[in-house]
């Protein structure tokens, strides 16, 4: 079987944004559980066709795209950020030399703030670049358009043979590169003018409605309901942990919830033996199917002895933000006689979403007794259940 041509992604995020109003840039704004760029950065990391993506940045927003990056996890894929020139034209210039070096036959070129390209989409462009040098997305106008000067309308704007340009916009790498060098210093709208100032012939790509950029604060409303469609996966998962107490006296308090709780027993167990926190470690795994804890933190590796529970639950709810879902619930009941949880509630419900990064209305924290019986009515230990929800993409 002949090797398909390595196709690359530049991802332009270098702007400012000023049309979207306040201080941060749009790319960079929270959309469901993450970032927008987030979300543009994983539609080509998980694209079978991309070997690499590469973004062009702000120098002065290094540490914002790192957090952006941070909920993708590990990605081969993704090469170190370039710094962005001043117009969007120079970023593209520049991201497409620090390509050069890969050697893509293919380059895609997209806005970091338009989050929501389809696989579908992505995979028209890459297809189309193989009898052509070029192609562009659109979308046919549908609205009747209208000249306007000075606040009044004018003439009715005959809309036959229009249509709104999108991105990913495609190019065969060498042709691309050569244009952008010949134009620079030029002021061009987009990349599809630079391959038409070479005389580059571009293929029409169907695009997609719902492929917006982010504009305006309206945009990102838009974008949220258009991302909870897709979240259409609902997933739920349990979990169920018990640790034993030592000899009253071993302890001054335990860890509950990632809160210390004052307690005359000590929790038996490898790690801090944290039980509401590995219940729902337990349940987050259990919601993708990605096995329990005792599978990612086994108790029999030295390196977890004595370890703070948040880390194993943070590590789960980062395994949800790779596959692309958001954490819509979760839900812990704390089983025992003592100690009394009731007054470190309100830390306990902060704290966990604190790890998993979200409202602390998405997460409730209970305790209740089991009237004197079995092991906990006993007061020999502890124990907690817990159940998760979790959405991601179809």
């Amino acid at each position: 079987m002949t090797a398909q041509p390595a196709t690359a992604v530049l991802i332009v995020a270098a702007g400012r944004g000023h049309r979207f109003g306040g201080d941060m840039p749009k790319q960079y704004m929270p959309l469901q559980g993450a970032v927008v760029l987030t979300h543009t950065l994983r539609a080509f990391l998980q694209h079978p066709d991309v070997a690499q993506v590469i973004t062009a940045i702000h120098p002065d927003d290094r540490d914002l795209y790192d957090a952006a990056i941070a909920p993708l996890g590990t990605q081969p894929k993704l090469l170190a950020p370039v710094h962005g020139g001043a117009e969007r034209q120079d970023s593209v210039r520049m991201g497409l030399e620090a390509l050069a070096a890969h050697g893509p036959a293919k380059v895609l070129i997209q806005d970091g703030a338009r989050p929501l390209a389809s696989a579908g989409l992505i995979t028209r462009v890459v297809s189309a670049l193989d009898t052509h040098a070029a192609a562009l997305p659109c979308v046919a106008v549908t609205d009747t358009l209208k000249r306007v000067a000075d606040g009044m309308v004018g003439d009715t704007v005959d809309r036959t043979g229009l249509a709104r340009a999108q991105t990913p916009q495609g190019f065969r790498f060498a042709e691309i590169m050569a244009a952008h060098k010949a134009v620079a210093g030029e002021a061009l709208t987009d990349d599809a003018a630079v391959a038409e100032r070479a005389g580059m012939a571009i293929a029409l790509v169907e695009g997609a409605e719902d492929n917006l950029k982010i504009t305006t604060q309206d945009d990102l409303v838009r974008a949220e309901g258009l991302l909870s469609l897709r979240l259409g996966d609902i997933r739920t998962g349990s979990g169920f942990d018990v640790h034993k107490f030592d000899a009253p006296g071993t302890a001054s308090e335990i860890m509950l919830c990632g809160i210390p709780v004052p307690h005359d027993c000590d929790t038996v167990g490898h790690s801090d033996a944290d039980v509401g926190l590995h219940a729902l470690t337990d349940a987050l795994l259990g919601a993708i199917g990605a096995g329990d804890i005792g599978e990612h933190f086994p108790p029999s590796d030295p390196q977890w002895k004595g370890a703070a529970s948040w880390k194993f639950l943070a590590h789960a709810a980062g395994l949800v933000r790779e596959r692309g879902g958001v954490i819509a619930s979760a839900d812990i009941t704390i089983i025992c006689e003592r100690p009394k949880v009731g007054p470190y509630r309100p830390a306990m419900r902060a704290r966990v979403a604190e790890i998993l990064e979200i409202t602390e209305e998405r997460v409730s924290v209970k305790a209740t007794t089991t009237e004197q019986l079995g092991f906990t009515g006993r007061r020999e230990g502890i124990a907690a259940q817990s159940v998760a929800t979790v959405r991601l993409p179809l």
